[in-house]
């Protein structure tokens, strides 16, 4: 298949080709040309509080483990001995599904251990033992440290690249985006609740559909009648530099438009009355009310098969009062989430006909381009 697009038509500009939406072979190669080589957002650094805090993370079935070490700095490890390869960490059995054969070693008392010869590494993952080998043997530990990730954060989110040594510094690939939000205090929030969703979609299907407000109107109702900016003219030439307004008397995104929580204090005359968004390639959405940030981390299962975790983040502030309750942006996002994800299900649905060979952007959609270039300068030299 040419991965060569047609022409505009009718004034429409042409979509990837449905199938780079929905085959195997494609993913594969968007794993290997995107997110093993760009930065991928993971985390929350408050996620991991204190030395020792671990996680186990899977980016496109790529296991690795994030550690906070010692000196409370945040370190990525491919899970793998450099001994025989074997896992060193696995995750903990689920409530009420069979228990694995207990294994030993992962990582307790400040080490990284492997449970099958107990070679073990410290939390910078250098090799600190390799039982019944010696320095007199001619053995040099200093040779087998662990695989490591690169990582970096930005506003209290981590990222990780799985191949640093050909890598570019996140700041570059942000480009525009912190000072775009500079006025945020990202990097202070702390999450105030989580929602978990599984999506029977393409990641690339899902970042489209964020990125344009055209379906708003038919599919998101309540969001309109709190912002109706989204829904004139097709959600065309919306202002997301300044920001988007809501209706008169409404300032955040609730059902009521409104909220105890004050304001973030940094934040300019427009931001305390505008929404603002940005797509953070390839898997981070951040929504940006005046009183709370909702973070989208997507997590690709498959083709067709997306992860999400939505956090929802808070000033300190605000967290700490004995009052403190998400509920009313909680429950007005999850209702919002819920359409989005249901609409991209039928999407995806839809282009798996054997007709279809691939949609097309009306110009209203003008900012879904800029998912196809990013995904074409990153594997359309590859012949499908």
């Amino acid at each position: 298949m040419s991965n060569e697009l047609p022409p505009p038509l009718a004034g429409l500009e042409p979509t990837l080709p449905s199938s780079w939406y929905r085959t195997a072979e494609v993913f594969a190669l968007e794993k290997e040309r995107i997110f093993c080589r760009d930065w991928v957002c993971v985390a929350r650094e408050e996620e991991l509080a204190g030395p020792g805090d671990y996680r186990l993370l899977d980016v496109l079935g790529e296991s690795l483990i994030l550690v906070r070490n010692r000196e409370g700095q945040l370190r990525a490890f491919y899970n793998t001995c450099r001994h025989r390869g074997t896992r060193l960490c696995r995750e903990p059995t689920a409530p009420g599904s069979a228990a694995p054969t207990a294994l030993p070693g992962g990582i307790a008392g400040g080490r990284i251990t492997c449970p099958y010869h107990q070679w073990s590494y410290d939390l910078d993952g250098r090799l600190l033992a390799a039982p019944h080998l010696s320095a007199e043997s001619g053995f040099d530990k200093t040779l087998f440290s662990l695989y490591r990730a690169g990582l970096e954060c930005w506003g209290g989110f981590v990222f990780l690249n799985l191949t640093p040594a050909k890598a570019a510094t996140l700041g570059e690939q942000l480009g525009p985006v912190p000072g775009r939000l500079a006025r945020y205090p990202l990097g202070e929030l702390r999450i105030g609740h989580t929602l978990r969703y599984e999506v029977a979609a393409n990641w690339k299907v899902i970042c489209e559909n964020y990125n344009e407000c055209y379906h708003c109107a038919g599919v998101h109702p309540e969001l309109c009648a709190v912002v109706p900016a989204f829904r004139e003219r097709g959600g065309a030439n919306l202002d997301w530099q300044r920001g988007i307004p809501h209706r008169p008397g409404a300032y955040t995104f609730t059902a009521s438009g409104t909220t105890k929580r004050r304001a973030f204090p940094t934040l300019d005359e427009d931001e305390r009355v505008r929404h603002k968004g940005e797509l953070v390639f390839p898997n981070l959405f951040v929504s940006l009310a005046c009183d709370h940030v909702t973070a989208y981390i997507l997590q690709p299962q498959g083709a067709t098969h997306t992860r999400i975790v939505c956090h929802f983040l808070f000033e300190p502030y605000e967290l700490a009062k004995s009052d403190f309750d998400p509920t009313d942006t909680v429950t007005f996002w999850d209702l919002i989430n819920r359409q989005d994800w249901a609409v991209c299900e039928a999407v995806q649905q839809g282009i798996s006909a054997r007709v279809h060979e691939r949609g097309w952007f009306a110009p209203m959609e003008d900012s879904d381009l800029d998912i196809r270039r990013y995904v074409l300068e990153r594997i359309g030299d590859v012949s499908l």
